[in-house]
């Protein structure tokens, strides 16, 4: 697929694909849109230490990175894996902007991207990491986690990833209490978390966003869970 890089409101860089007519980040502000779903409404309300993060579109990599640095400033072990049926090339992530506005040195970002796929990769105490190419709706977790970005394509873009029956995957692979929080607040997708079993509560959105949601387990039998 072709990608425009595009500078967003706050100045960071996302890319937008004609042919899907679709952002990977908010034109609002990329790192703006991140920083308060994922982070804000995402990590910082996890307890737990350590804490084990599944990304669903790890995409242009900003989340990853926004969570390398909440890490870091916390002294918080976090064990990171992310998905992607579509990775970026390494051209197309050497030239976003991520790195320089967030005050952090590059090799970070490129490590990052240009390490190992299916390859659990530690470069400090504080941050562990694996990279899967692999495609959602196949995707089989095989172990828990305490938070979820779910940060796909818009249901617009991709329907079968916002499915009561993916999000039942997600919700049987989650902690006691684990959290799901993702851009989307529209109706459909509220009512297919709901139907897999999660508590929804809708929150205030980023600019240019009026509501985000964030989806949480609730404890249950543990006859649901082993169906």
């Amino acid at each position: 697929m072709k990608r425009q890089l595009i500078v967003s409101q706050d100045g960071s860089h996302t890319y937008y694909i004609p042919e899907l007519r679709e952002h990977y980040h908010s034109v609002y502000g990329a790192i703006r849109e991140s920083r308060h779903i994922f982070i804000l409404n995402g990590l910082q309300t996890i307890t737990t230490s350590p804490v084990r993060i599944l990304e669903i579109g790890l995409g242009t990599g900003l989340n990853a990175l926004l969570t390398w640095q909440y890490a870091q400033d916390h002294r918080l072990k976090v064990y990171y894996t992310g998905i992607e049926k579509f990775p970026l090339s390494n051209r197309e992530t050497d030239v976003l902007n991520y790195s320089a506005l967030l005050r952090l040195s590059p090799r970070i970002f490129t490590e990052f991207h240009q390490s190992p796929w299916n390859q659990h990769i530690t470069t400090n105490p504080f941050f562990n990491w694996i990279k899967l190419k692999t495609d959602l709706v196949t995707f089989e977790p095989s172990e828990r986690y305490d938070l979820i970005y779910f940060d796909a394509f818009a249901p617009e873009v991709q329907p079968e990833l916002w499915t009561e029956t993916i999000f039942r995957r997600l919700y049987l692979c989650l902690t006691k209490g684990g959290k799901l929080v993702t851009y989307s607040a529209k109706g459909s997708v509220r009512r297919a978390l709901k139907s897999a079993g999660f508590v929804v509560q809708k929150l205030p959105g980023p600019p240019g966003k009026r509501e985000i949601t964030c989806a949480t387990e609730q404890t249950i039998s543990s006859d649901y869970r082993s169906l």
